[in-house]
């Protein structure tokens, strides 16, 4: 798929701010604010509890979750499951999205091959970011990855230097009013995916449970 440098953007096909998180979620599939959504099979919105403490936010939608419509259902997601009950949160009352809601992916032979979103996927996408967040009002947000976290606090930010710390949000991002949303305090943490993919998962692993505690423990004060 050919790299994209411009987008309309999502901002016209959001519904106006009296409409519910149900309706933003309707109206989601004929987004058309980017290219991602003509390969796609679906849109995948946000799911979980409307009155969320806690909200995950992942890169993009994966091959599963681009077949079922869901976000992190497939090996990732049942992953951050295991990390989220190890870390003692309870997953009754989270919320679980994506910076980007289409499945961006090149083609080799008959697999479809995750691609990194583009900034320009990110900033299209972002009007349905802040409008799931403008519903929410979660206490505190979990950033997972380099892509979400580019998402909520710029392109500069890196996981790698700054994981597991509570931040404010959105004043730690460049531009605050990018999102006019409740304040919140963020922690920075690394993606399920990557736990999969590193040569020792055990200690990856164990790495985004203690990224978590963090959460837990910052809900429980």
């Amino acid at each position: 798929m050919p790299r994209t440098e411009t987008a309309p953007g999502a901002q016209p096909y959001v519904p106006p701010a009296s409409a519910s998180l149900d309706e933003v979620r309707a109206a989601a599939p004929n987004c058309r604010g980017c290219e991602l959504y003509e390969p796609a099979t679906q849109v995948v919105f946000g799911r979980g509890d409307a009155h969320a403490r806690v909200v995950f936010v992942g890169e993009q939608p994966g091959d599963v979750e681009d077949q079922r419509g869901l976000p992190f259902v497939g090996p990732a997601g049942h992953l951050l499951r295991r990390a989220v009950d190890a870390a003692g949160i309870d997953p009754a009352h989270l919320y679980i999205t994506n910076a980007v809601k289409h499945f961006r992916f090149e083609m080799r032979g008959k697999r479809r091959i995750h691609q990194t979103p583009d900034q320009t996927h990110i900033v299209a996408c972002r009007p349905w970011l802040v409008a799931e967040f403008a519903r929410l009002r979660p206490e505190i947000v979990v950033v997972l990855g380099a892509t979400a976290a580019k998402a909520l606090l710029g392109p500069s930010f890196r996981v790698t230097r700054s994981r597991g710390e509570l931040l404010p949000w959105p004043a730690s991002a460049p531009n605050p009013g990018d999102f006019p949303v409740e304040p919140a305090r963020l922690v920075a943490t690394i993606h399920p995916s990557a736990v999969l993919r590193a040569d020792n998962q055990e200690i990856a692993f164990d790495g985004l449970v203690a990224d978590l505690k963090v959460v837990a423990r910052a809900l429980a004060a």
